[in-house]
């Protein structure tokens, strides 16, 4: 099936999920948008409608996991959701969270659950909305987590075993694709405790 910008319904929704975008079901302007940078990135004409090449190389980049930006990439950001410890929270807690502040999107570009599964957030290909200042240029990645369950929101470090393994393979995945980027968390740029450990000095070998 051919999608092009003013399609809607479930065919459009399949193609924001495999884009990591929100899935409205609406083929507008920030689809559109993701679809050439996608095409522009993958060697493909990009004319931002989805045809059979376009659909092909989209499940192609599904199955390897993780899809490399077309920005620049200089630093991969770690942060955490700033929750009680022993509290799940997903993606689209997040993105509606983030939505009802005034963003486009959920700020971060993944997200780590308690049990270590690696969820998609924004797409990355778009800049995104985590740490001010270095935005354009950056990763941002999130574990669930980060305070403690006292009622008062104290930092952290709630990092749960399948957490950490799998946020040192996702970070390896990350540094492979952008060998030039470094690692931080969000307090080396910020007043904040965020993540609630050192990221820069804990993943300093990577």
């Amino acid at each position: 099936m051919v999608l092009r910008k003013g399609n809607r319904g479930q065919e459009v929704k399949k193609l924001q999920r495999l884009l990591h975008l929100y899935e409205d079901g609406i083929f507008g302007v920030l689809t559109e948008e993701a679809v050439k940078n996608f095409q522009k990135s993958n060697g493909l004409y990009a004319d931002g409608i989805v045809g059979d090449k376009t659909w092909s190389k989209l499940e192609e980049c599904k199955s390897n996991g993780i899809i490399k930006s077309k920005r620049e990439i200089k630093e991969i950001i770690v942060h955490c959701t700033a929750t009680p410890e022993g509290r799940d929270y997903t993606v689209d807690w997040l993105r509606n969270l983030h939505k009802s502040q005034g963003w486009s999107d959920i700020g971060y570009h993944y997200v780590i659950y308690r049990d270590g599964s690696v969820h998609d957030g924004r797409n990355v290909n778009l800049v995104g909305a985590h740490c001010v200042g270095h935005n354009a240029n950056s990763i941002g990645v999130c574990y669930v987590g980060g305070c403690a369950n006292d009622g008062k929101l104290t930092p952290k470090d709630t990092r749960t075993n399948a957490q950490k393994a799998a946020l040192e393979i996702l970070l390896r995945k990350l540094r492979t694709l952008y060998p030039k980027a470094k690692i931080y968390g969000h307090r080396d740029f910020a007043n904040k405790a965020c993540p609630s450990f050192d990221a820069k000095w804990e993943y300093r070998y990577i």
